[in-house]
């Protein structure tokens, strides 16, 4: 087991999920194996009954997996974690295990654009209704709780226009429904936020981003607070097939030794790169949780240890003029997805977001100019000039 439990969380990231191996390897050895052979058939029997420690086939479970579990989990502060072969079968893991025919969800309008249309889509022809809100303002959750309401889905910071929801507003509402708060903290993973803290009863990643943050996995996560939603959850994602491989879970725990300090210095840098934007004659605005002018910088202050490396503008000329910048820019790369060490920008309407209900979008703030500049860790000052020079040109 994992010696880190009372460390600091910067030494959390290093040294979580790491056990004893044997010949005393200090990375968990890959266990790149589909399936494990029994001592005997009473051993296997036992095995499938739940009964002694042991790995039986690795879409139930496997040591490099599980040791990557393990960090996650402890590094959210929850009780055990789920590996899954993406975000996605993250977040169709946590609605295939709470809901069913009849029920209710309450859904930020701001969050990664797939998730609005399994609801809408997948999940409304199985018999469960979404009703999507501006989960900044808690009234609106309030007003949209119906008695079968079972999850309220919070994504804090929003995807793409970064707006924040208060988090513990959220877990009161929620629980004085009798309904989850599940919470999507990609955009801060644990070193910046901790959902749990705040009342949330489930958290999930893609770990595609931050969490592995070189930009060579996809992959999700679930962490749960308690062993009856693990086993719940556990036997739902067996079920589905969802799983994360053990080679994908190495490098994702590879990952998690620098987390700490990548997300210092991607906070670092968007800030100073949110002023400069916020100061360009040719910008119409900026949404940073690090900008004092931003709407929630105040509750940012109190959520979060930073405020991450995401950032939102549009330019004055609008799509037009956001797709001008977007082929002029040299470092950063145009491209999706977010969170790695390199410097990513994108256009949400055409990308992202382009399978999103359009009214929904235009609710959600999601305007047809919208840029997604997510900062990676290279010199602050050479992401500003590559940003200039491509203004120059819109």
């Amino acid at each position: 087991m994992s010696k880190s439990k009372n460390l600091d969380f910067d030494s959390q990231c290093v040294h979580s999920g790491i056990g004893d191996y044997e010949f005393g390897p200090v990375v968990p050895p890959i266990y790149q194996t589909s399936t494990f052979k029994f001592e005997s058939v009473r051993q296997g029997a036992a095995l499938f009954n739940g009964e002694g420690k042991g790995y039986i086939y690795t879409r139930l479970s496997n040591p490099t997996i599980e040791a990557m579990e393990n960090a996650i989990a402890q590094l959210e502060g929850g009780h055990k974690a789920l590996g899954c072969a993406s975000g996605m079968a993250a977040v169709t893991t946590v609605f295939t295990s709470l809901l069913k025919s009849g029920h209710h969800v309450v859904c930020s309008k701001s969050v990664y654009g797939p998730t609005t249309t399994i609801l809408s889509t997948i999940f409304k022809k199985f018999g469960v209704t979404s009703t999507f809100v501006n989960s900044s303002n808690l009234e609106e959750i309030k007003k949209s709780m119906q008695e079968n309401t079972k999850i309220v889905y919070i994504e804090s910071p929003g995807n793409p226009t970064l707006d924040l929801t208060d988090l513990s507003g959220a877990a009161q509402i929620a629980h004085k429904h009798n309904a989850f708060l599940v919470v999507d903290n990609t955009f801060m993973s644990p070193a910046l936020q901790k959902p749990f803290e705040l009342g949330a009863d489930v958290i999930l990643h893609s770990m595609t981003k931050y969490l592995n943050g070189h930009a060579d996995v996809v992959a999700g996560i679930v962490i749960v607070k308690d062993e009856e939603n693990y086993l719940l959850f556990r036997k739902t994602l067996n079920q589905l097939g969802g799983v994360i491989d053990p080679f994908n879970s190495f490098l994702v725990h590879r990952g998690l030794k620098t987390l700490a300090i990548r997300m210092e210095r991607h906070s670092k840098s968007a800030i100073k790169i949110a002023e400069y934007l916020e100061n360009h004659s040719k910008v119409s605005w900026v949404r940073f949780p690090g900008l004092k002018s931003f709407p929630n910088y105040e509750l940012g202050q109190k959520q979060h240890k930073a405020p991450g490396g995401m950032i939102a503008f549009e330019l004055k000329g609008g799509y037009n003029a956001g797709e001008k910048l977007m082929n002029s820019v040299n470092l950063c790369a145009l491209a999706v997805s977010l969170g790695g060490v390199e410097t990513l920008i994108q256009h949400p309407v055409s990308m992202t977001h382009a399978c999103m209900d359009k009214k929904l979008r235009e609710e959600s703030g999601i305007t047809d100019g919208l840029v997604r500049l997510s900062v990676g860790i290279e010199n602050v000052d050479d992401l500003i000039d590559d940003l200039k020079q491509a203004l120059e040109n819109v």
